[in-house]
């Protein structure tokens, strides 16, 4: 189902496929998120053509992502133009920095949120995905996140660990309906999960959900606003009353 958002984006990727063919070179988008990179994906595998396209957030596993529209001659250099810059931020360890205050402190710089790619947060440092020209910004303006002291350098490469952590949580649903799924995840009565459906706070796979009793499979993430996103990681049997075991992991 998409939405006027979204035919507003698939115009941006039918300019970018016109001055794609009209000047026979490469063209980059902003970062996508992960919504945007799945309508991206499907409306290219309509329209594309004999153009060729490609995604990159910088590292593998990113979730925001620029996207490449390109004639096929150029597929060799592609992945080397993308115009970002990885960014790192050493602070002192004892300072303890979140995504939400680099991601408010770089707002707070007026930049737009499509400027902005991932940002990774280690112990004493962090690293992000940055359009060429935010990277330039940031470097001649950003002294501090908050209180804290930052030093900023583009020279070095990604390396910090990027293994996503996950609650499990296991339990048994009266079937694969979704607002019986959700009632499990989120903790809630199936009446007020379906409450939160019906008032669009619950994506399936980065999409608003169609009805309460849309059937979930396998491999499915969630999204339930204000409780969080997780994976239908495993379905699992029936009990003897017939209920259905299933395994959900929790993003932390």
């Amino acid at each position: 189902m998409n939405t006027p958002e979204d035919k507003l984006f698939e115009a941006k990727l039918g300019d970018m496929t016109d001055r794609c063919e009209r000047y026979s070179s490469p063209v980059y988008s902003s970062f996508l998120d992960e919504r945007q990179c799945v309508v991206a994906q499907q409306w290219l595998e309509r329209n594309a053509g004999g153009l060729g396209y490609s995604f990159s957030g910088g590292y593998e596993g990113a979730r925001r992502k620029m996207l490449a529209v390109f004639p096929v001659f150029c597929a060799e250099y592609v992945d080397d133009e993308y115009p970002m810059k990885c960014l790192t931020l050493t602070f002192r360890k004892e300072d303890k920095l979140t995504h939400r205050d680099i991601l408010g402190t770089f707002m707070g710089q007026r930049l737009k949120r499509e400027v902005i790619g991932d940002i990774i947060v280690g112990d004493g440092e962090a690293q992000t995905f940055v359009t060429d020209i935010a990277a330039k910004l940031l470097m001649t303006s950003l002294t501090k996140i908050g209180r804290v002291g930052v030093k900023l350098t583009d020279s070095r490469e990604f390396e910090l660990d990027t293994e996503q952590s996950f609650r499990e949580i296991g339990g048994t649903v009266a079937s694969l309906r979704l607002d019986c799924v959700v009632s499990l995840a989120a903790g809630l009565s199936r009446e007020k999960a379906a409450a939160l459906i019906r008032s669009d706070k619950v994506e399936i796979n980065h999409f608003p959900a169609a009805s309460v009793s849309q059937e979930l499979n396998e491999g499915d993430v969630l999204s339930i606003r204000g409780s969080g996103r997780y994976i239908l990681s495993g379905i699992d049997g029936l009990t003897k009353k017939g209920r259905i075991h299933i395994n959900l992991r929790k993003y932390i």
